[in-house]
């Protein structure tokens, strides 16, 4: 039985009355992928306030891993309203946080002594590795990579890449932030062919040491493990222990940002584990909370206490309600085979993508780990210009016929997928049904125009 039910034009009557009530009293900066509005949401669907029912491959934007409302995250929920909403823990701490803490320091990656602080969301953890890498190093300066993306925060904005719509207009950003190039193999930078390149990109650090930024002034290096809003990208497996060997060298810490690629993303726990590496400091958010709001930092001990007392906090940060999300979003990773499941989608939908590749020449790339998948669109396989707008025809063809996506790149012209790991097989077919129908209709209108040239 199909899951996608339509049962109005798309957005429907309430979607536009809604639109039009938002453009009232909403600014025009928080811009949205659908016009669509939601009324439920279980598992895999969501359903509109007009009736329409639809797959979701967006998992707010990776925060469903578990699922949409899952049972055992609700009921943990339900419990803890029982009890108390909040009482702040830097004034009366609870033991649901210390507990999640010492969690998340079993599960994370490195057999190493670790502590764990938590906050409200992936951009305000990510500042926080930076002011505890600052302050273990007693250095200033941080890298990061183009095509990255670690936040809306005004530090987190001067370590994201991607100009439109994150950066414009909002400058000036703090300073000693460092840009170079990703492990990006199918736009190299350098114009060279792993694995005949040697991880250039990696060994090219030791010069931006000498013509940049001195090693003795970095504090960290930050990256995703796989790309977020930059398009899924998945580098060669040896390159962050590469990455990693040259950091430590230099008495550099190493931050991996896991806010999109963590808790079961990828087919392991943190994409980290794919690459055989354990950061010095790990970052998580998203899917950590079940779809509550909650973000961490992991790491070494010795670094995690460089703060004083009060250098780190949140009047919120560690809410009750969002550890114990969290802790049954952890209980059901250990009793469900999540991870594998990952795995299996992500070849399902390697299958499919490689073979709408050698079908249409818009397809230039399918790429990804575990059930962290995209396909990048362009012009043509041989040129690889960025085809942004098809993307963006394609996108909205999908939501019109029942299934939610959401484009990424620094160009905008891929489509990712972070379906809730719990989809089933038939669902995942009829979201992938549609995401072909949408190809196969963009790329014959394309040829049409093409022809008529």
């Amino acid at each position: 039985m199909s899951t996608i039910k339509l049962r109005s034009e798309i957005p429907g009557p309430k979607s536009r009355s809604l639109s039009n009530r938002r453009e009232q009293a909403v600014p025009r900066g928080l811009s949205h992928g659908t016009p669509i509005y939601v009324a439920k949401a279980e598992g895999a669907w969501i359903e509109d306030v007009d009736g329409n029912r639809y797959l979701d491959f967006a998992g707010g934007i990776g925060c469903i891993n578990v699922g949409h409302r899952r049972d055992e995250v609700v009921e943990a929920v339900k419990e803890q309203l029982d009890r108390y909403l909040h009482t702040c823990v830097q004034v009366t701490p609870y033991e649901s946080y210390v507990r999640l803490a010492e969690r998340m320091n079993e599960v994370t990656p490195g057999k190493f002594a670790k502590k764990t602080f938590f906050v409200n969301s992936g951009a305000e953890a990510v500042e926080n590795a930076v002011k505890i890498a600052r302050a273990y190093t007693k250095r200033p300066s941080i890298i990061a990579f183009e095509d990255a993306f670690h936040g809306r925060t005004m530090m987190t904005l001067a370590l994201t890449s991607k100009t439109h719509p994150y950066k414009a207009g909002f400058a000036p950003f703090p300073s000693e932030v460092y840009r170079v190039p990703f492990a990006y193999c199918y736009r190299c930078s350098y114009s060279m062919k792993y694995p005949e390149c040697d991880l250039y990109c990696v060994q090219h650090l030791e010069d931006t040491f000498k013509r940049v930024v001195a090693n003795e002034q970095v504090a960290a290096v930050i990256a995703e493990p796989v790309l977020g809003e930059g398009g899924f990208v998945a580098p060669p497996a040896d390159y962050f222990k590469v990455l990693l060997e040259l950091c430590h060298k230099h008495g550099i810490l190493f931050i991996a940002d896991e806010v999109q690629s963590g808790f079961g993303r990828t087919g392991a726990m943190f994409a980290c584990e794919r690459y055989g590496i354990a950061p010095d400091l790990i970052v998580a958010a998203k899917s950590l909370g079940g779809g509550l709001p909650l973000a961490a930092v992991t790491g070494r001990a010795e670094i995690m206490d460089a703060p004083g007392p009060g250098g780190l906090g949140g009047t919120f940060a560690g809410n009750p309600l969002s550890c114990a999300a969290a802790l049954a979003v952890m209980d059901l990773f250990e009793k469900e085979d999540l991870l594998a499941r990952a795995n299996r989608l992500g070849d399902h939908f390697q299958r499919r993508a490689r073979e709408w590749q050698r079908r249409w020449p818009l397809i230039g790339d399918v790429r990804g780990l575990g059930g962290m998948q995209a396909i990048e669109l362009v012009q043509s396989q041989e040129t690889k210009v960025p085809a942004s707008e098809e993307t963006k025809k394609i996108s909205q063809y999908c939501y019109e016929h029942g299934l939610i996506t959401i484009t990424a790149g620094s160009y905008s012209n891929v489509i990712r997928v972070l379906v809730p790991l719990v989809i089933a097989t038939e669902q995942m077919d009829e979201a992938l049904d549609v995401l072909e129908s949408a190809i196969a209709s963009v790329c014959e209108k394309k040829r049409a125009v093409e022809q008529m040239v």
